[in-house]
């Protein structure tokens, strides 16, 4: 039913446990991986001294990116085959040529790109349905009815995975058919279906599946209803008023005959008789009472339908939710999800265990940043970078909390002993901090020239900021524990990504985050425009605004180009560690992901898990699905 490989790894590994255990031990043991992914904060890099790029990188590299333009270093990491430095060596060490008009890359560098490439996922589908479908429609086109709402990007992934959806429902049918004699799958439940295009996708012509969109946000609900209308799916409703009732201004009334608004009648099914206009069906809208809310229902031989039920997901316990799908037998169940944020993707999985309803889930996750974390408290630095202060005290009790929901979900990642011992003890398997979770949504590879320069000077403008916030005491000074370290410096013998951390802010200089947020596109036009931006916004900032407008008071332009021209020598040096700790992160992408197959793996009743891509990464980078079904 699955990829010949549950796991897309690299063919370098023979097999999928063989891959495993490589992850775990690069993620869990490889000191400059943890610094790269968790470990610094670009809101560090202008605040401490000695500069943390000096302490972070080691010389060699540091010599070898000094040569070469940032973008030519992003193909390095990302793009240029690394064969081609095989033998770039003389047996006395002498180089034997150059790259690209400068020097060749360090066998240090050299070795670390490769292995940190050899532990990605592999992100093109392949080896199952995802790739015939993509050889036989690159791109799976929905009706313009149907994708009414959607964005370019949305249509890509809702096509494609509409697609993948329906065949994997019809394949565990004819399996749950073969060894059970069951029905198979009756409905497919969304899991934070919000305004429903995957869904209303599943539900038209040519799938015509019965959905059940579980979502906690009434507004979205009602949104989804009306995209329902204008992709011909539900028929508008019809508010019958009282018409005398209505121009006196009465219609909130009965208006004193008994006879006034007839609001929330169902529209009657259109007549039969009724042409269809060319490549539609006729549909009509049946409106249920009690918990269900109204159920599409498409005319013809082929019935897809759409039920919404206001639910807040908390847990995989689906009890409360079960009851109320309208269905004439016990229903059958696929949980589904297009880009879960954080621990909605570990609450769908655990779905398929606690209720004996649930017989699969195909799940595709994003914002990893969202997850909390099981084995906390919640970690935001590598223990070597750790700062000494401490932060606001409600942010601070927040941290101290661990969540069984969180990440990790296996007993794999949880128990892993990155000291080489058989049991996990307190403090260990494998963690990830707020930090190196926020680099895992990262998309490095899809980065162009144009839109790469525009990260780095965001991120150099929000890093140069923070030093202007050092100077003036709105921030604390940094640690001076961070100071002492570099990226061989201590460790918690507990895995990547540090454990424990007083910093809420993620950087060393702790104490409530400054969040500045969007900005205008102008005033990125320099740095001044920048920062003038910024105070404006957080001069309004009802907790803080009085203390900023007094300690950033005075500020001139004179001294906001002293900042700029001070240190925009050293921009090209953050965009080097920016670059690398976002191509590190696909490794904690990796791992997160790993670590929800294992979890499905280690449950005595799933007969069968995997991961595969679903999407063109250049379109979705988020496009990892992870399967699971019930023997």
């Amino acid at each position: 039913m699955g990829p010949d490989k549950p796991l897309p790894h690299s063919d370098a590994f023979a097999t999928s446990e063989a891959y495993v255990d490589s992850l775990l031990n690069f993620v869990g043991t490889n000191a400059l991986l943890r610094t790269l992914c968790g470990g610094v904060h670009v809101l560090d890099f202008f605040t401490s001294d000695p500069p943390l790029y000096d302490r972070v990188i080691p010389q060699e590299w540091r010599d070898f990116f000094h040569a070469h333009d940032i973008h030519d270093i992003l193909d390095l990491l990302m793009r240029e085959d690394l064969a081609q430095f095989q033998f770039q060596f003389r047996p006395g060490g002498e180089c034997e040529h150059h790259w690209r008009n400068g020097p060749t890359p360090p066998q240090s560098l050299l070795d670390y790109i490769e292995t940190v490439r050899r532990h990605l996922l592999l992100r093109e589908p392949s080896g199952s349905q995802c790739a015939r479908n993509r050889a036989m429609k690159p791109t799976q086109k929905l009706a313009r009815h149907v994708a009414v709402g959607m964005n370019v990007k949305k249509v890509h992934e809702v096509g494609l995975f509409a697609h993948y959806i329906d065949e994997l429902t019809e394949n565990i049918t004819t399996s749950i058919s073969d060894s059970t004699g069951g029905d198979g799958i009756s409905h497919l439940v969304d899991f934070g279906s919000g305004q429903n295009y995957l869904g209303r996708a599943l539900a038209s012509a040519p799938y015509h599946r019965r959905i059940v969109a579980i979502e906690s946000q009434a507004h979205n609900a009602e949104r989804a209803k009306e995209f329902d209308v204008m992709a011909k799916l539900a028929a508008k409703k019809v508010i019958l008023r009282n018409k005398k009732a209505f121009r006196a201004g009465l219609e909130g009334g009965d208006g004193g005959g008994g006879d006034g608004l007839l609001a929330g009648l169902p529209t009657p099914p259109p007549e039969p008789a009724a042409a269809a206009s060319e490549g539609e069906e006729q549909q009509s809208e049946l409106v249920a009472t009690g918990t269900m809310d109204p159920t599409i229902a498409l005319s013809g031989t082929a019935k897809g339908a759409i039920q919404y039920i206001e639910h807040r997901i908390q847990d995989g316990d689906l009890s409360a939710v079960i009851p109320r799908i309208a269905n004439s037998s016990p229903p059958t169940l696929m949980i589904i999800s297009l880009h879960s944020c954080g621990n909605l993707v570990h609450h769908g999985l655990r779905a398929l265990l606690h209720n004996p309803a649930v017989r699969a889930v195909a799940l595709v996750g994003c914002c990893y940043n969202l997850l909390t974390e099981r084995l906390g408290p919640a970690t935001h630095k590598h223990p070597s970078l750790r700062p000494t202060t401490h932060g606001h005290a409600r942010l601070e009790a927040t941290g101290a909390a661990c969540d069984p929901h969180g990440f990790p979900m296996s007993e794999r990642l949880c128990t892993y002993d990155a000291s080489g011992g058989q049991d996990g003890k307190d403090g260990q398997g494998i963690r990830l901090n707020i930090t190196a979770r926020m680099m895992a949504v990262q998309a490095p590879q899809n980065w162009g020239e144009r839109d790469s320069e525009a990260f780095f000077t965001r991120h150099f403008y929000r890093a140069l900021l923070q030093r202007i916030f050092l100077d003036r005491g709105v921030v604390g000074p940094p640690s001076s524990q961070l100071q002492d370290h570099g990226i061989d410096g201590g460790g918690d013998g507990g895995g990547g990504g540090g454990g424990g951390g007083d910093s809420p802010a993620g950087h060393s200089s702790g104490g409530t985050p400054i969040i500045i947020g969007s900005l205008g596109k102008s005033c990125y036009a320099n740095f001044t425009t920048y920062v003038r931006g910024a105070l404006a916004k957080l001069y309004l900032d009802a907790d803080r605004g009085q203390d900023f407008r007094q300690k950033m008071g005075g500020l001139t332009d004179e001294e906001i180009g002293g900042y700029h021209a001070r240190f925009c020598a050293r921009k090209k040096e953050l965009s080097v560690v920016w670059s690398l700790m976002a191509f590190s992160a696909g490794a904690v992408e990796a791992a997160i992901v790993v670590d929800r197959w294992l979890w499905l793996r280690e449950q005595e009743g799933v007969r069968e898990a995997w991961v595969e891509a679903v999407f063109d990464y250049r379109v979705s980078p988020r496009n990892l699905v992870v399967v699971g079904v019930k023997g």
